[in-house]
């Protein structure tokens, strides 16, 4: 009898010690398999989430580069417009030049030298000129003086007496890049008009480059 009671209470502790085993291993399992989704599904994530950033990245290098190429297709075509430009200038201001050489520039000075009056408006003036205008200046300039009395005295009834007078200190003539033409001074050099070829040039240059732009490059405009 107690032999049977002792087999069946060491056959209950192994039966309980069994289920509790066996409890331990599907919790532990369970647990695992948890565990092992957990890190798989946090793994999935991470290679989306470096794919998406690389992905984004190789966006954003991708547009840096068109528009680092298309800055770079402009500021080609600026220079190209601007080369132009500046070749067409040129090409204006050696045919400055060339009038500066012909038989009716003496003309053109009286002119720009009468003009020059009106704007600088003062009785005593200093021209200044090339060198090799300076004695073509000094043969016109009674011309002048007396055109721009006629036209101050027709204009406002006062005959003025300008004492206009051509500058020879060598180290003042205007330079070649003038193109020509007369700078006037007054107060010591304090008011200026600038009536050289080339500041005549820059002046229509500068009005009329919307025009010729348009011309030249439509499809901008």
């Amino acid at each position: 009898m107690a032999s049977d009671q002792i087999r069946q209470m060491v056959n209950f502790i192994l039966q309980e010690a069994h289920e509790k085993a066996n409890e331990i291993r599907v919790k532990t399992e369970h647990d695992f398999n948890l565990e092992k989704q957990t890190l798989v599904h946090e793994a999935k994530l991470s290679v989306q989430e470096e794919f998406a950033k690389k992905e984004k990245d190789r966006e954003v290098q991708e547009r840096i580069a068109r528009s680092a190429e298309i800055g770079e297709c402009r500021v080609k075509k600026m220079r190209l417009r601007d080369g132009l430009l500046n070749q067409l200038t040129a090409e204006a201001a050696e045919k400055c030049g060339m009038v500066a050489r012909g038989q009716n520039y003496p003309h053109l000075l009286q002119k720009l030298i009468v003009q020059g009056l009106i704007k600088i408006e003062e009785i005593s003036v200093v021209i200044y000129t090339r060198a090799e205008d300076v004695s073509v200046v000094k043969q016109i300039l009674p011309d002048a003086i007396s055109e721009y009395v006629d036209i101050m005295e027709r204009e406002s009834g006062i005959k003025l007496k300008p004492n206009v007078t051509v500058s020879e200190d060598p180290a003042k003539v205007l330079g070649a890049s003038t193109q020509g033409g007369v700078i006037l001074t007054a107060r010591d050099g304090r008011i200026v008009c600038d009536n050289t070829m080339q500041s005549r040039l820059t002046l229509v240059y500068s009005e009329l480059l919307p025009s010729i732009r348009a011309i030249l490059f439509p499809e901008a405009a």
